[in-house]
């Protein structure tokens, strides 16, 4: 009984210990950050998610500068807590997009979608922003911070969406203890509380969470988007798969529907007038993720499940109802203080 009756204060203590240099980063009470998730990540679920005590990251995608400035003070409207902006190397108005998140005084500036220029980090540190970039290997954590990285991402190929080769335990395992203190945030087919804490405890600053929040009330998915997810099991989540040797496709994690049998014949099509010099390999590759950003668009905005592209990580087998975000988040840090509860009560007995 003593045991229990002490392990909660101490609980607690520790877990903000564990995550004391992610939340500082940050500026947040727990150093979990939501995943961008294009058509998903709007104003009203980031604001839900900082409102709640963790850390709301807009998907810029392919909006304009115009669109992002109007979604950034739609956030602002909503919310007095900090969150950040993620931006897609590839897009055309990166630095016209970067200059409206200076502009709008945003404190972290996501950078995913491409390898990070230094000038881009740079111009993001000149405006006062915290740049985060995301880390597939460990060759590239280290370049990235010396181009000036404030924090990485290590993102595992369970993730939803646009994934790398490599597993999250693995790039986890390799990466965490070769960063020098730089804050390390790690994502990829994380769904539960003690999952979190084992990446605290091998030294994460914290963790990012996409696939958990598609199904909050506050997600504007579409209500047949969202009951996809939550019937859903971890293995219907599978990955497309590059048909062109000579045309690099990133591969997407997503459940399988008509709308993955499009992606190949559209992938057939512009690899075909790639070939035939019709277009460049940066436009074919644009072409690519247009169409994924139109199926995501159908799925998520339509409620079209049968075509459009439903996104999600391998986590989406622990997506089982809807809730708020504020019962998500809490459910987590619950998950991870009873685990610590639990080894606290095994070390007094």
């Amino acid at each position: 009984m003593r045991g229990e009756t002490m392990a909660g204060p101490l609980v607690r203590t520790q877990l903000d210990r564990l995550w004391q240099q992610g939340c500082n980063f940050l500026g947040c009470e727990y150093a979990l950050m939501g995943g961008a998730m294009s058509w998903v990540s709007e104003h009203s679920l980031v604001s839900a998610i900082s409102n709640a005590g963790g850390f709301g990251v807009i998907a810029c995608g392919s909006l304009n500068a115009e669109q992002l400035n109007a979604e950034i003070a739609a956030t602002k409207e909503l919310t007095s807590q900090p969150f950040g902006v993620n931006l897609i190397m590839m897009h055309p108005d990166l630095e016209d997009l970067i200059g409206v998140c200076v502009e709008q005084d945003v404190g972290h500036v996501v950078l995913a979608g491409g390898m990070p220029t230094k000038r881009a980090i740079e111009r993001i540190k000149e405006g006062g922003a915290k740049a985060v970039c995301f880390a597939p290997a460990l060759t590239i954590a280290k370049r990235l911070i010396r181009s000036g990285a404030d924090a990485l991402i290590i993102e595992g190929a369970e993730a939803g969406g646009h994934i790398g080769p490599v597993s999250t335990s693995v790039l986890a395992q390799e990466i965490l203890p070769a960063t020098g203190g730089v804050p390390v945030f790690v994502a990829g087919g994380i769904g539960r509380g003690e999952a979190i804490l084992s990446y605290l405890q091998m030294g994460a600053a914290g963790c990012q969470l996409g696939t958990r929040f598609v199904c909050a009330t506050e997600s504007i998915a579409h209500p047949k988007f969202k009951q996809s997810l939550i019937r859903a099991s971890a293995r219907d989540a599978i990955v497309s798969v590059q048909l062109d040797p000579d045309l690099p496709v990133i591969p997407v994690r997503a459940l399988g529907n008509g709308g993955t049998a499009r992606f190949m014949d559209t992938q057939r099509e512009v690899a075909a007038r790639y070939r035939n010099r019709e277009i460049t390999q940066e436009q074919a590759q644009l072409e690519i993720e247009l169409y994924w950003a139109g199926a995501l668009r159908r799925a998520v905005i339509d409620g079209d499940v049968e075509n459009g592209s439903l996104m999600a990580g391998q986590s989406v087998g622990m997506v089982t109802r809807e809730q708020t975000t504020a019962e998500i988040l809490q459910e987590l840090v619950d998950q991870a203080q009873a685990a610590l509860a639990a080894w606290e009560v095994r070390e007094a007995s």
